[in-house]
């Protein structure tokens, strides 16, 4: 099957228009999502596609929306529910942490909650602050929840299959600023990756970067310029926030012996600490330097004058590998 380039945002709607034409059970629901295709055009062409008892146009109604869902997949139906932005999501959180987490555990296994929560997640795109959170902290913290952040087309189309074929809640968040950066050659063969593994995107010796989401970028042009200095890093994409690829992690900087976590969501309780000190349990050791992170302030995503100064960028992650690198 030819390859064709697609943006990260096409990769999402080829992945459901693949998902929808194999199962007649998955269905999409959420704001827009149907007529207008969604605030992104995420789910453009679908209602054409398969109808409007499948692709649902709802009230602007978040609480609504998670609820629907929950009852759905506790029948047999796999819901991919959108929440426009992850701002917005807050309102959803009671069915999303009491219900649909808890259903098989609740039940002892009678039911499962198939469901999907897609939701663009992050700032850069000049928007306030509600559209702009990177709140995936929270969800992570919901045993029953699994978390997965896309940080490219082929990862997106690929792990959005793997979501909507999972028996149990996933949260996929999407860069929102990586929508429409970087189209890469795209088959629609329906190849599904692995969900819980971490990616590795460049191999190295001396450092290891470990990333997920939008960061990833940045976090990839820091290891072009430490390759440019003589530095080997290794790049890590962890994609999987919840439940973590520990093992990968591990091997990589018991390999490096350095470490530096880079994320856009705010430092306090982020799934950056969660990684440093899963690592500092398996693999102090071989440390020999103590593990930094490179995150957002703990403020509110601000108007977009001051985005460049709140999302971590690149000369943030290269001071920080200075500091591990030359650590004495």
């Amino acid at each position: 099957m030819s390859e064709v380039k697609r943006s990260l945002l096409e990769a999402v709607n080829l992945a459901l228009h693949r998902a929808m034409a194999e199962d007649e059970n998955v269905l999409v629901l959420g704001e827009d999502v149907g007529i207008n295709g969604g605030v992104f055009r995420a789910t453009a062409g679908l209602r054409d596609s398969y109808g409007f008892k499948r692709v649902i146009d709802t009230p602007l109604a978040e609480t609504m929306i998670a609820g629907l869902a929950v009852g759905m997949a506790a029948q047999g139906l796999k819901p991919v529910m959108e929440i426009q932005f992850l701002g917005f999501i807050y309102a959803a959180m009671e069915h999303l942490v009491s219900h649909a987490s808890r259903l098989r555990n609740r039940t002892r296994g009678r039911l499962s909650c198939p469901l999907v929560v897609r939701s663009p997640m992050g700032a850069g795109i000049r928007a306030p602050e509600h559209h702009s959170e990177s709140t995936e902290a929270l969800f992570a913290h919901i045993p029953g929840l699994r978390v997965v952040i896309p940080s490219s087309p082929a990862r997106a189309y690929g792990l959005l299959l793997a979501a909507i074929d999972d028996p149990d809640p996933v949260v996929f968040l999407e860069p929102t600023r990586l929508y429409r950066m970087n189209p890469q050659p795209l088959a629609d063969n329906g190849q599904r990756l692995p969900l819980d593994c971490c990616f590795t995107l460049r191999e190295g010796s001396d450092l290891t970067l470990i990333s997920w989401g939008a960061s990833v970028v940045e976090t990839l042009q820091a290891a072009e310029r430490l390759a440019e200095q003589g530095v080997s890093a290794e790049v890590i994409d962890v994609a999987t926030i919840k439940p973590l690829d520990l093992a990968t992690l591990e091997a990589s900087v018991r390999k490096t012996g350095h470490c530096v976590i880079v994320h856009e969501a705010p430092r306090s309780g982020g799934i950056g600490a969660e990684i440093a000190a899963s690592l500092y349990e398996r693999v102090l050791l071989d440390l020999q330097a103590p593990i930094q992170r490179v995150t957002a302030p703990d403020i509110p995503p601000p108007l977009y004058r001051l985005e460049p100064l709140y999302i971590p960028g690149v000369e943030d992650i290269l001071a920080a590998c200075d500091l591990v690198l030359h650590y004495a």
